[in-house]
């Protein structure tokens, strides 16, 4: 018989049976709810981890492993390459028709001392024949070799100076397809190795500029000339190897101070001498004008700005106008220093050599500068190995007022200055 205690602990087992089940329902149904949860969240995912895994070029491959136009890995280094190939091209291919060869002729039988090769010794290399023995009628050879670039669409042309430096030889300019004018030289600049020629045409292309200020080294930059004078628009590339060089140029026979030079290992050959120097946008951030005969690739190039601003003198004067001040001088280091017991470091120092120290009714001397003065400033301009009084008077015109800071007899003073004209 079952006693009233069993029949509720019966009872119990009943209720806690109807909760086992209702709690196992509500676990079933808390499962169900989650999974789906999870194959909806989970799916979303998916598909984002998918579009944003297939915009990484590493993992397209695996994203669209079917998809042709996906490309992986080893393949996007090729495409860098062929980009950087490419740029290269499509700068020549629209380059390549502005430049120019410029050949030098001359009657050698009007020539003293006929047969010997004046120039062998160039450091500019330009090739000059070398006959053997006066003929006894005019003979016109060519004597020389170069390159130029149009700058205007109406034939005037950016050469080096040394290129076209003999005024009694003619000139003939040949373009990129063949055809050959008469030119003429316009503008030669009085102190750097640039000048302008023209010839009477019309529509041609042209080059632009670049601002030549914010070059870097490591930068690549292409080169075309005439070189050897034979293989017209000859291309080498290479990269910008130093900025703001000092040589010491000769060409037909003189030589001349060039400073701020850009350095490049592009190859410039015998015959590239006033080609273009261009970056890979297409500009021109320099004129090729000389290579160091003693080593391999070492090439120099006028920056573009000084060409600029030379090209601008010339549409303003009708000649290259520069600012002079009328002196001889050689730049202060801490070595020079030491070495001739100087009481600065630094400066430019008034010295006579082959020339006087000072350039009678120049600037200089109008201003009471003297031999043996150091000019310390320019205006603000600290005068130093970084900054030469050539490259600071560069900035300026002719007719502009410089005050200079000179140490002279053992007191620094101030001194005002007009800049004079050299054409």
């Amino acid at each position: 018989m079952i006693t009233h205690d069993d029949k509720k602990s019966e009872d119990s087992l009943l209720t806690d049976d109807l909760k086992t089940q209702v709690m196992r329902s509500w676990s079933f149904r808390t499962m169900a709810v989650s999974i789906m949860f999870a194959l909806v969240f989970g799916s979303a995912g998916g598909v984002v981890a998918t579009i944003y895994a297939s915009r990484i070029p590493a993992f397209q491959k695996y994203v669209h492993p079917n998809d042709p136009s996906a490309p992986a890995q080893p393949q996007v280094k090729q495409s860098i390459i062929l980009n950087e190939e490419s740029a290269t091209t499509e700068v020549v291919k629209k380059a390549s028709p502005a430049v120019v060869s410029i050949v030098v002729s001359k009657d050698l039988s009007k020539i003293p001392g006929y047969g010997r090769n004046p120039y062998e010794n160039d450091f500019f290399f330009p090739f000059y024949q070398q006959p053997q023995q006066a003929p006894s009628e005019p003979n016109i050879q060519q004597v020389g070799a170069g390159t130029g670039f149009f700058i205007t669409s109406d034939g005037l042309i950016l050469t080096n100076k040394h290129v076209v430096a003999d005024e009694q030889a003619s000139y003939t300019v040949i373009t990129s397809d063949g055809v050959s004018f008469d030119a003429k030289v316009l503008a030669r600049d009085p102190v750097n190795d640039l000048a302008i020629v023209k010839v009477e045409t019309k529509n041609v292309p042209k080059l632009e500029l670049a601002d030549s200020a914010n070059l870097q080294i490591g930068q690549r930059v292409i080169a075309i000339g005439n070189s050897l004078g034979q293989y017209q628009n000859t291309v080498t590339t290479g990269v910008i190897s130093g900025i703001g060089r000092s040589i010491t140029a000769g060409g037909g026979g003189s030589s001349e101070q060039l400073e701020g030079v850009i350095q490049t290992d592009a190859a410039i050959n015998p015959g590239n001498s006033g080609g273009p120097l261009l970056g890979v946008t297409g500009q021109v951030v320099g004129i090729n004008t000389a290579i160091d005969r003693q080593g391999q690739l070492v090439g120099f190039a006028i920056p573009a700005n000084d060409a600029a601003k030379a090209v601008a003198s010339f549409q303003k004067n009708g000649k290259i106008t520069r600012p002079v001040l009328g002196i001889r001088y050689v730049l202060i280091t801490p070595s020079l220093a030491k070495q001739e017991n100087l009481a600065k470091d630094y400066g430019a120092l008034i010295i006579r050599g082959q020339d006087v120290a000072i350039v009678p009714g120049s600037p200089a001397e109008k201003a009471g500068l003297k031999e043996n003065d150091i000019i310390l400033q320019v205006n603000d301009t600290k005068i130093d190995s970084k900054n030469s009084l050539t490259k600071v008077l560069k900035s300026f015109n002719a007719g502009d007022i410089i005050f200079l800071t000179v140490y002279s007899n053992g007191k620094e003073k101030k001194l005002s200055v007009t800049l004079g004209e050299s054409s």
